[in-house]
């Protein structure tokens, strides 16, 4: 799942969120670690325009930062950036960072990145808006060879280039997973060509088979073998019968109601579904995330 707290975009955020705590995001995280999630994610924006701070809300945590902090407080839970813009930064100075949140956490990093989408953000750190998609493309490739294993990491592209440069600490990984975020034309073949995972930006169901069966053929043409972890992300939950308005497209009822609707992700090809559920409160968070847990995904699998 998404965290909350971390990223407060008007679109999704909850009331309860503007007044919450480090501690809030912390027994959340803890809550997903004790509960069997696979992993929780932090978004990354560096700077918000004041032209889009009505819609995006100006609160955006630091993903290194965030997940650091969550890595002290959790044990099993995967911690994913979903998405680093990597393209505001050189491949050398990302890779420090997450290479070293990596070996603190015991290897429990996904890197998610995206192109990004803020043409002020990347202006005022002087990286490149309008090549971003070949920015990424390259700076994917230039943090395979700094997130490997080698402790003077080698690349040449056209962009970037390094060599007899030594960082230390090496991930605790042997290779870091890095996932694609984003449901573009451009941003399914750069998951099909370079990503171990495909992070959809929230496509409806309905439109999912036709990108997966884009993505594997795709991948099938450009010759990679390695399989690829396809994710979703599912119309916000809540289990039960809520006594608020949780909105029109949320799915609710009985948990045995609720996963045989998920299970429709499985039967598309869909590997791992990020969820996200409607809350006033941190407490009632937690108790979706527990019921989820316990009378949910059990049933995802059948």
């Amino acid at each position: 799942m998404q965290l909350p707290i971390q990223s407060q975009s008007t679109i999704y955020a909850e009331g309860w969120e503007a007044a919450a705590t480090p501690a809030d995001l912390a027994e959340v995280a803890r809550t997903a670690d004790r509960t069997g999630f696979a992993y929780v994610a932090s978004c990354d924006h560096v700077a918000i325009p004041r032209r889009l701070a009505g819609a995006m809300g100006t609160v955006w945590y630091d993903p290194v930062a965030t997940l650091a902090f969550l890595a002290g407080v959790t044990e099993r839970v995967l911690l994913m950036s979903h998405v680093a813009v990597v393209g505001l930064r050189h491949p050398l100075a990302t890779a420090k960072q997450y290479a070293t949140l990596d070996h603190l956490c015991g290897g429990r990093l996904v890197l998610g990145v995206g192109a990004g989408h803020v043409p002020e953000e990347f202006q005022v750190l002087g990286a490149d808006f309008e090549g971003r998609g070949g920015v990424l493309d390259e700076t994917i490739d230039a943090l395979k060879a700094a997130l490997g294993s080698e402790e003077y990491p080698e690349f040449e592209g056209e962009r970037f280039s390094f060599a007899g440069l030594a960082q230390l600490p090496r991930p605790a990984q042997e290779r870091v997973p890095v996932w694609v975020g984003g449901s573009s034309p451009a941003a399914v073949r750069r998951a099909a060509v370079r990503g171990d995972g495909w992070l959809p930006q929230g496509d409806p169901r309905g439109k999912l088979p036709a990108q997966i069966a884009r993505l594997k053929e795709l991948r099938e043409a450009a010759g990679v073998e390695e399989p690829i972890v396809i994710g979703a992300i599912t119309e916000p939950l809540y289990i039960g019968e809520p006594g608020w308005s949780v909105g029109r497209r949320t799915l609710t009822g009985k948990p045995e109601a609720v996963a045989e609707s998920l299970r429709e992700y499985g039967a598309m090809g869909v590997h791992q579904i990020q969820v996200r559920f409607r809350s006033r409160s941190r407490s009632e968070l937690t108790d979706q995330m527990a019921a989820f847990a316990a009378e949910v995904a059990p049933h995802l699998d059948r």
